[in-house]
């Protein structure tokens, strides 16, 4: 390992960030993750219990490192928070917890001077942001959200079934989340779980014939989008029945078209099932709040005792670097991976894109081309 005064600093000990550092301690690279929790793979620990990876163990290890066998094809949530604790011991990572960056800043040498709670300001040639594309929960801003007199909570907030038990709960959003929820309540013990849909997801099994559908992503994701999408028609006729009369219509939109968009196909682990059975009603999106009741864009009007919010996440990079002009209007980089900004050399971004092909698989392909790319720059 090469001395260095002035280590790159990872922000975020995530699977992107820790993967990140493993490539360049390779490169004979020093690096300090700073994370603002007091452990590694913080988001992961959130999850909710019956979580488990929609990508295969193999596709999803990072580098230097495969998970073990012992997990299983679809690793578990508390198997992956194992997995990144030995892989960050494994490697001799070093991590520093409970520091929360707040704004990175470049200094005048053209190095980045990185600010962080306790007045701390850190400096260093090279600043990889990893700091995760589900980073601050997102709850719309519903007319009347304030005035409902049950629970109102964000997925985040959700572990298990357990404290449902026996309530009308309503699951509003229909991605990965969304839906798995819907199905731990139904199958946890909620008296009803409804659905609320703004806009058809695609639903896919998550194997068929033993070959993952993330074996499929990664086979045509550089075909053209409107191959992929008639590929994924015709599959999905063939594998998935109707859900219409079920009010959950096939999307019009393509599947592929719906990735660039910024919306993943559900993989299917029961709830397609659950549907069919009545055990889980998808009914019209959320428009309102008005007291005891949720109206909804068909013009009905609901009172559930919980409404769960599976609406997704911001970025939270606003505060951080949004004065260095590397954000685009939704607040997400401009480059990720091992492209920088002329403007903004030396500042890399890992893990704000959400790829069909598997974001495990993808961070670890990142990260290995952001090490080439500090390595290029800090030996030349």
């Amino acid at each position: 390992m090469s001395d260095n005064s002035r280590p790159v600093h990872i922000i975020g000990a995530g699977p992107g960030g820790l993967a990140t550092a493993a490539a360049l301690r390779k490169r004979g690279i020093r690096s300090v993750v700073l994370e603002r929790s007091d452990a590694v793979g913080a988001s992961w620990r959130g999850h909710y219990d019956r979580l488990r990876l929609h990508t295969t163990r193999r596709r999803s290890a990072l580098p230097g490192m495969s998970i073990p066998r012992s997990y299983g094809r679809w690793v578990r949530r508390d198997d992956l928070v194992r997995y990144l604790e030995e892989y960050a011991r494994r490697h001799l990572l070093e991590v520093a917890t409970g520091v929360e960056v707040t704004r990175i800043d470049r200094a005048d040498d053209g190095s980045w001077v990185v600010r962080a709670n306790g007045g701390r300001e850190l400096v260093s040639p090279v600043v990889v942001v990893a700091t995760g594309y589900n980073h601050t929960p997102r709850v719309p801003d519903w007319p009347g959200r304030d005035s409902f007199e049950g629970e109102l909570l964000h997925a985040r907030g959700y572990r298990n079934a357990e404290p449902y038990a026996g309530k009308d709960v309503l699951v509003v959003g229909t991605g990965n989340t969304g839906t798995e929820i819907a199905l731990d309540l139904a199958e946890g013990g909620a008296a009803r779980v409804r659905l609320a849909v703004r806009t058809p997801p695609h639903i896919l099994r998550r194997s068929t014939l033993g070959r993952s559908a993330q074996a499929n992503a990664v086979a045509v994701r550089r075909l053209p989008v409107w191959m992929v999408d008639g590929m994924a028609r015709g599959l999905t006729k063939v594998t998935m029945p109707d859900l219409s009369a079920h009010g959950l219509p096939r999307p019009k939109a393509g599947l592929y078209t719906r990735v660039k968009q910024g919306a993943v196909p559900v993989l299917d682990t029961g709830f397609v099932k659950a549907v069919r059975k009545g055990r889980i009603e998808p009914v019209a999106a959320v428009e309102s709040f008005d007291g005891p009741e949720v109206a909804l864009a068909d013009g009905t009007t609901i009172t559930p005792d919980v409404v769960i919010a599976a609406t997704g996440y911001r970025r939270g990079l606003e505060d951080m670097v949004g004065h260095l002009g590397v954000l685009d209007d939704r607040g997400m980089p401009l480059v990720h991976g091992p492209r920088e900004l002329r403007t903004a050399a030396g500042l890399y971004f890992t893990g704000y894109t959400n790829p069909i092909s598997g974001t495990l698989r993808e961070l670890a392909i990142d990260a290995r081309k952001i090490a080439r790319a500090v390595a290029r720059t800090t030996t030349g």
